[in-house]
């Protein structure tokens, strides 16, 4: 192994990783930014806030990767200083972190009506920001690696309470979603979409802010911290962008009506070839057909509520299913 494999060599697969996932970022904003979806100005807000926010960060760690690579070539010694480009990494993916989990936490509240539970969210997720914003202010006054050591009880509860607010979230939204589920297929399959998407958010920050808190406090001498630090911003953001692209896929999905609970129902419906074959074979009382239809008018046209969502038409951002916001 050379010298600097884990220092100089761990920091630029950081750098790698953070620009392929900003490419990935600005692809499902290109998604968003060219799909009607008709969102408030509020979220249209937050998605270029994160997006700029990104576009600045990433900018940030490749110049930092220039710095200590070309620019102080001669000067190995560089990396045991701390330049700007980390604490502005730490309130970065602060304020990312922020932003999403207080829009995921809308939904929260959306979904179970709980403002206890929302408020528990936005609390867990506001000390984890205070916490990040006073680590990175922190770093940049020590000025020396050597002495990050004081900084360990900051990064605890910094990454601390951020993974205990994204796991929260994802915890709160896979129940409520999965207590929605019905006896209908299409909409099992749109919830199970859904389901998926919120372990799936929770899952990889977690990971990843997990792998920079025990970076920074088992391998402090290396940049391992660093190779997860750098790429939190934009999975937070990849998550929030995919949570509203999801609507296109949703809306496929919603294009395949299915009438009864179960396929064997739709079978033995289709199997009776008149009214009174159905009437003999079929006891009426056996016959469960669960009917989920919300009227809504729009423009003096009936459509229904799944329909009026999913084309992007949901102010939230969010999905509604029997009256209830999914």
């Amino acid at each position: 192994m050379g010298e600097f494999d884990t220092t100089i060599g761990i920091l630029l697969l950081g750098l790698f990783f953070n620009t392929y996932l900003y490419g990935l970022v600005s692809w499902q904003f290109l998604i968003y930014h060219t799909t009607p979806f008709n969102d408030p100005w509020r979220v249209r807000l937050v998605v270029g806030a994160l997006f700029i926010l990104d576009t600045i960060h990433s900018a940030v760690a490749v110049y930092n990767g220039w710095y200590i690579c070309v620019t102080n070539f001669n000067n190995p010694s560089v990396i045991l200083t701390v330049s700007w480009e980390i604490p502005f990494t730490a309130v970065a993916t602060s304020c990312a972190a922020i932003i999403t989990q207080f829009f995921l936490a809308h939904r929260v509240l959306r979904l179970t009506k709980s403002w206890i539970i929302t408020g528990i969210i936005c609390t867990l997720s506001i000390i984890g920001f205070v916490f990040g914003v006073i680590a990175g202010v922190r770093s940049g006054i020590i000025q020396q690696v050597v002495n990050f050591g004081v900084l360990a009880p900051l990064v605890i509860l910094w990454l601390g309470f951020q993974t205990a607010a994204d796991l929260s979230i994802t915890l709160v939204l896979s129940v409520a979603l999965y207590r929605q589920r019905t006896g209908i297929r299409r909409t099992n399959t749109i919830l199970n979409r859904l389901i998926r998407g919120a372990v799936q958010t929770g899952f990889f920050t977690s990971i990843f802010a997990l792998g920079d808190l025990f970076g920074f406090l088992l391998h402090r001498n290396t940049n391992l911290y660093a190779m997860f630090a750098y790429p939190i911003g934009r999975i937070y953001t990849n998550t929030l962008l995919d949570t509203l692209n999801a609507r296109v896929a949703l809306k496929s999905l919603n294009g395949t009506p299915v009438d009864f609970d179960t396929e064997s129902n739709a079978l033995r419906f289709r199997a009776t070839g008149t009214t009174d074959t159905i009437n003999n074979n079929i006891r009426l009382q056996q016959v469960h057909v669960r009917q989920d239809v919300v009227a809504m008018t729009d423009s003096g046209t009936d459509r229904t509520a799944d329909d009026k969502v999913i084309a992007g038409d949901d102010p939230e951002g969010l999905y509604t299913h029997g009256g209830k916001a999914v």
